[in-house]
Formats: structure tokens, sequence, C-alpha cells
């Protein structure tokens, strides 16, 4: 990580920075594709394996499943853009819960492999802002 992002993460779990506009939604893409890596089970994959970049986030066929069977797990993974389904069903409001909570709007995790993710607001915020972008 270059150091200037090591200085802006810092200053954010600091809570002494916030983001507006272009700088939240370039924040928001960093977490969601660089930490998070949600476009690896978001994203379907062309024929050479790559990640299909013009269906960016809108849900795919998990290409592993565990060696052992876990219950409720699932070989799909939701679009997570606005124009999706989950997004529709859930808001805007749910969506930021759930990145802060690890809950969906029924008060439960989601299922594997999904994990469940607890992030502080500004983090939150960024990345439904990046999400809010794609289209």
């Amino acid at each position: 990580m270059s150091r200037f992002l090591s200085y802006v993460a810092a200053a954010v779990l600091a809570g002494t920075v916030s983001f507006a506009g272009e700088k939240e939604v370039a924040y928001g893409k960093y977490l969601l594709e660089e930490v998070a890596k949600c476009q690896e089970c978001h994203t379907p994959k062309t024929a050479t394996g790559e990640l299909d970049k013009g269906k960016w986030l809108k849900g795919a066929t998990l290409d592993f499943q565990p060696v052992t069977p876990i219950e409720r797990w699932h070989k799909t993974s939701p679009d997570i853009t606005p124009t999706g389904r989950l997004w529709q069903r859930w808001g805007e409001k749910a969506v930021l819960e759930y990145l802060q909570t690890g809950l969906t709007p029924k008060g439960k995790p989601a299922d594997p492999p999904m994990p469940a993710y607890k992030l502080k607001k500004v983090d939150a915020e960024a990345m439904l802002e990046y999400l809010k972008s794609l289209k």
C-alpha cells in the first residue's frame, strides 16, 4: 500500500477524516475492491477466467465450494449494484446497516460463504457511495 493510502487509512480509522463526493467514492472503491475483494465473488468471469468488467458486481456463480457440505451454502452471489434485486428489496438504508452490523434486514447474518462485515460508519458509507456510482 502506498504511504499516502496508509496515512488516509490511519486517519479514517482514527476518525479524523471525513469524505465527500469523489474522494468518498474513491475510498469506497478502494475498500470494496482492494480490501474486501467483493468482485472476486460478485463478478462473473469470462471464458478466459478474467473478471467480466461489463458485469462488475452483477452477481455470479461461485467457482468454489466446501469439501464438506455447509448448511445454507450459496452457489451464487447476488448483484450488489443499485439495479440489482437485493438492493431493490433491501433499500439503501438496509445495505448501509448490513455493512455496519453484518446483519440482513431480517436480523440474521448472510449465508455462507459471505463473511459478516462490521465496518465503521465512515467506511460503510464510502462503500455505499461507490456502489451507488455503479450503473
